[in-house]
């Protein structure tokens, strides 16, 4: 027995280790959440009422009721396909801001093939929640294809891009697919079907289930196939990963192209298990509110699933905040904001703090300034 003692030490030692690591991976983020319900703590004091009112009235109006946690996870769902979309792109050392125009394509995509196919639910769903996803992909394909072969940074042409995004669907919805419903003076496309409409059972939308299990297949690819490790390998250092025979250029577009499928996704998913139909306005923010789910989880897939939740809490409980604590809503965007920029100061939050440096800060992109 005692010559297996080495090796159950150090099996117990590796398990300890990374009990460690996981914790101290918390702290940055618990710490720049609990920063900015301070400042927030402090803004609604100026405002002239109660922080503890104001943060009462946003638990109770997210977790409540049955109604309440159904209207977190709606609002959690997309922002679940957004931070897993940007959190992929991390992963290949890309940073991608265009999380939201692809996010539009897809609600846009999918509103379309709801509202103009016919098919029974079971086909319905699936093949409309596919085509955003697909639209998302190829509209994120474009960024990739440009970072790869012409060395244009993906953060400049995302964000172009965006804006591209938002005034085509702003177009079309408005003109080319304008809900012909007389009296209709709205750009908005006609309500989907009710074959295309993705179910709440209970008080559990089922997009988010999908969402679950899309954070669970990410995780998957990232972990534990080839090209997963080939991803992880650019994004460490790209240069060494062509030496070792990984074609760059084809990674970058690939990540592109996964990223803004969990974006379009994430568009589709809104469309149809939320709005029931593509209306501009409806959809923004919630792809660059990835960005900050993405930073909040450490890149992690399973950690976007609470950081979004919380999001989507956010969200859902402004409402109740603004009506019960008259306090505005705005200042839970302003908290939101805070989060991002806590944990974007990793580095600053260990020093007060005086952790250890364990080399776990993120960097927003490092092919900034490199061409293929």
């Amino acid at each position: 027995m005692s010559e297996l003692d080495p090796v159950v030490s150090k099996k117990t030692d590796t398990w300890r280790d990374r009990f460690i690591s996981f914790g101290r991976e918390l702290i940055v983020p618990l710490v720049a959440i609990l920063l900015a319900a301070l400042i927030g703590s402090l803004l609604i004091l100026l405002s002239g009422s109660s922080p503890v009112a104001a943060y009462t009235a946003l638990i109770d109006g997210a977790l409540g009721d049955v109604r309440g946690i159904q209207r977190t996870l709606e609002k959690a769902t997309p922002l679940i396909f957004s931070g897993l979309a940007v959190a992929f792109a991390f992963k290949a050392g890309l940073f991608n801001i265009g999380a939201q125009g692809q996010l539009i394509f897809g609600a846009l995509v999918a509103a379309v093939v709801g509202y103009s196919v016919e098919l029974p639910m079971l086909l319905h769903i699936p093949l409309a929640v596919l085509s955003g996803g697909i639209a998302g992909a190829l509209y994120g394909a474009i960024p990739g294809a440009l970072r790869a072969y012409t060395g244009a940074h993906e953060v400049i042409t995302t964000i172009m891009l965006n804006y591209i995004a938002l005034n085509i669907t702003d177009y079309l919805a408005s003109q080319v697919l304008m809900d012909p419903t007389p009296g209709n003076v709205v750009a908005r496309t006609p309500r989907i079907l009710d074959t295309a409409v993705i179910p709440t059972v209970g008080f559990m939308p089922l997009g988010f289930v999908i969402a679950i299990i899309f954070a669970a297949l990410t995780w998957w690819l990232l972990n534990r196939t080839v090209l997963g490790y080939e991803v992880q390998t650019v994004g460490q250092n790209a240069s060494a990963a062509q030496y070792a025979g990984i074609k760059v250029a084809r990674i970058i577009i690939l990540t592109m192209v996964i990223s803004g499928f969990l974006a379009g996704m994430g568009g589709a998913v809104e469309t149809q298990g939320v709005v029931s139909r593509f209306q501009p306005g409806f959809n923004v923010g919630l792809g660059f509110d990835g960005i900050t789910i993405a930073l909040l989880a450490k890149t992690n897939p399973f950690g976007v699933i609470p950081a979004a939740l919380l999001f989507g809490a956010m969200r859902a409980g402004s409402s109740s905040m603004q009506f019960h604590a008259g306090v505005a809503s705005q200042i839970v965007d302003i908290m939101q904001a805070l989060i991002l920029f806590f944990v974007a100061a990793d580095v600053l939050i260990r020093r007060v703090l005086r952790l250890r440096g364990s080399g776990t800060g993120i960097s927003l992109s490092s092919s900034w300034g490199q061409s293929s």
